[in-house]
């Protein structure tokens, strides 16, 4: 059947209804992706399913006519992974945003995997209870986005990435057959983990259209500060210190580079707690109670004494705390000055410094580049920011940030995933034998190359 042929889109339109189906003009005018602002989405038609089973009816319609079907979430993605082709499907899952009520004794909640990670914070606070994943575009990214990525973000450090946080889902393969494991359990070891085939897998394997959520009990309060070392070695000391204090109960440890945190406290921008002139800064949050501030304080001191940390700032209130965090979550910043291109990667953090410092002199030496690094040192993930340059200026960037990665047992992807823009570099970080695995599973669900082609591979 052609393309074009309106009978298909007719038949999507009577499993999703009028409203669910979107083409020509009203389709045009939603971006690509984040990334892309002004670049229109190219593809044949958006679909909107509702449920699990107009999503299974929608894959089943596209597998009869050979149409292939890319999902879309909150379209934050950094990696390209959701870019259609224009004979392509994609499918939102924008209505599926449901959120069941809170278990508050199991502490799990069931959504749908349109819901924002926002949403699903709200519904756990309203609740007494707490969903630690966090995003800066946590008001735009989806439950099943992060899903698909395996997202990480700010709080990695202590509860663990999106796959920690997923007891069971229900998720739609390239045929249309349904596959639901919606249990509530902790543990289940009952053979194959096979929800673990859609978690970070970026929709090539399957939908997934439901999950499981685990919440966690609600912190009762924050000890918070801003602390300059004399790297990231030290910085790595305050880290260790830091979780044998408090016994695990870090959250958050962010590592800013002076460059970084210079941008980030221009006049107009964050109000800048320590001099500008530091070799290394760090933000570092503990979850405590009130009582053992002065323990966090103490700490501090300490390691002030013996020079692992230079100086510091405790946040007094919760608006200094905010201040803090502004300084690391309003990258925005780093866009309106041109310094655009973000990498994710993952670096040990016994070599960290020697990375960093190696990949900024081989950035100083391309003209033209100005580049920043920060990140969540804790769980060994940076990002960099870089000018974007010619081809050839952005492939010496690229060379420069990527390629001592394969020495150092890194990562060219922390978080953000493969997607179509890390597809040449994922060789990188995997060995022949894991890409023929992968490439063997991929064919085992989706013969026909009918889910989010073209991606990872």
């Amino acid at each position: 059947m052609p393309m074009t042929d309106t009978a298909f889109l007719d038949r999507l339109a009577a499993i999703v209804g009028p409203s669910g189906l979107v083409t020509d003009a009203e389709l045009r005018g939603r971006s690509a992706n984040w990334t892309r602002p002004t670049e229109p989405c190219a593809a044949l038609a958006l679909v909107r399913p509702r449920s699990t089973e107009e999503t299974s009816a929608v894959m089943a319609t596209c597998r009869a006519a050979g149409v292939a079907v890319v999902p879309r979430g909150g379209a934050t993605g950094l990696v390209d992974g959701t870019l259609c082709q224009p004979d392509e499907i994609t499918l939102s899952t924008e209505r599926m945003t449901g959120i069941e009520p809170v278990d508050p004794l199991g502490m799990t909640v069931v959504v749908g995997t349109g819901a924002t990670l926002e949403s699903v914070q709200d519904a756990a606070s309203a609740a007494g209870l707490f969903f630690p994943l966090d995003l800066g575009a946590r008001g735009s990214a989806t439950v099943g986005g992060a899903i698909s990525t395996n997202a990480g973000g700010l709080r990695v450090l202590r509860y663990g990435m999106m796959r920690e946080m997923v007891l069971g889902l229900e998720a739609v393969l390239a045929d249309g057959t349904v596959v639901s494991s919606m249990r509530p359990l902790i543990k289940n070891n009952t053979g194959l983990d096979l929800k673990q085939l859609f978690l970070g897998t970026e929709g090539t394997l399957g939908i997934v259209t439901r999950a499981v959520i685990r919440l966690r009990p609600e912190p009762a309060g924050y000890a918070t500060a801003l602390i300059a070392c004399p790297g990231v070695d030290d910085g790595a000391r305050v880290l260790r210190a830091a979780q044998s204090a408090f016994q695990g109960r870090v959250s958050s440890f962010e590592g800013l580079w002076p460059d970084f945190y210079r941008l980030m406290t221009a006049p107009g921008r964050a109000t800048p707690p320590l001099g500008p002139d530091y070799p290394f800064y760090a933000i570092i949050e503990v979850e405590c109670v009130p009582e053992e501030s002065d323990r966090f304080l103490g700490l501090l001191e300490g390691l002030m004494g013996d020079g692992t940390i230079l100086d510091a700032v405790v946040a007094a209130s919760e608006e200094q705390r905010r201040g803090m965090w502004r300084i690391r979550d309003r990258v925005e910043h780093l866009n309106a000055d041109g310094i655009d291109r973000a990498f994710d990667v993952s670096v040990p953090l016994a070599r960290m410094d020697g990375y960093v410092r190696g990949a900024l002199d081989r950035l100083a030496a391309i003209p033209g580049c100005r580049a920043v690094v920060y990140g969540h040192i804790g769980d060994n993930n940076l990002h960099w920011n870089t000018t974007r340059l010619d081809a050839a200026g952005n492939a010496a960037i690229d060379a420069a940030i990527y390629e001592p990665l394969a020495e150092l047992n890194g990562s060219v992807s922390a978080e953000h995933g493969i997607g179509l823009e890390k597809r040449a570099k994922l060789k990188l970080s995997r060995s022949p034998e894991e890409i023929a695995v992968m490439r063997l599973v991929k064919r085992a669900l989706d013969p026909d190359n009918l889910l989010n082609p073209g991606k990872i591979f």
